[in-house]
């Protein structure tokens, strides 16, 4: 008799033909789970528990190379086009803000939808370089490697402790409107980092 652990399930199997029977019916269920999550929530699903983030530049230049699908590469170009020049706490903080919109009820529930929403009205979108006109193009290759790992590691499912729930974000230069109202979170970099009031939505 030996013991399966599919997803967190553990059988015990007492002959080859109840193991592959068994197998069989097993990865046909997990087949139907896996499809049932949406893209953008898959990869937390299947990460590793327990993965510890150092936001320094050392512990990032020694992880694999970024990879993933769609929601993955909204997020890499977002934080190279947003924060490349930021040190790697503050590109991880960016995109901490992103995904708390993902989670949301005031935002799309992607991160292509977070990332593009208002995109096609010039400088009446939520990120800049989406609607100032300009053809977003990456000329700089090691910076977005840097920043697709950051991507990965975020659309992974790590811990987002540096905004304390951030969903909105402006650099120094600048004080927006919707500054004077929100709290302030957290300052990392040149950016003030800001959660939204529970009844308040940005205008």
């Amino acid at each position: 008799m030996f013991r399966l652990v599919v997803l967190g399930l553990t059988l015990a199997l007492g002959s080859a033909a109840m193991a592959e029977t068994a197998v069989s019916r097993l990865f046909e269920q997990e087949r139907k789970v896996l499809s049932a999550i949406p893209e953008e929530r898959l990869a937390s699903y299947l990460s590793r528990p327990g993965v510890e983030v150092e936001y320094s530049r050392d512990w990032l230049s020694a992880q694999p190379v970024g990879t993933g699908g769609a929601e993955w590469r909204c997020l890499a170009e977002a934080l190279y086009f947003e924060a490349r020049g930021e040190s790697v706490k503050g590109q991880f903080a960016v995109a901490e803000v992103i995904l708390n919109r993902v989670d949301s009820t005031s935002f799309p529930d992607s991160v292509c939808g977070v990332i593009h929403q208002g995109t096609g009205r010039k400088y009446q979108c939520q990120f800049t370089y989406t609607c100032d006109g300009h053809k977003e193009v990456i000329s700089e290759p090691r910076a977005f490697e840097q920043v697709s790992k950051v991507a990965h590691f975020m659309i992974s499912g790590a811990p987002r402790p540096l905004t304390k729930g951030g969903t909105h974000y402006h650099t120094r230069a600048v004080s927006p409107r919707w500054s004077r109202t929100f709290a302030r979170t957290a300052t990392i970099g040149v950016h003030h980092f800001y959660r939204m009031p529970t009844r308040l939505s940005q205008n």
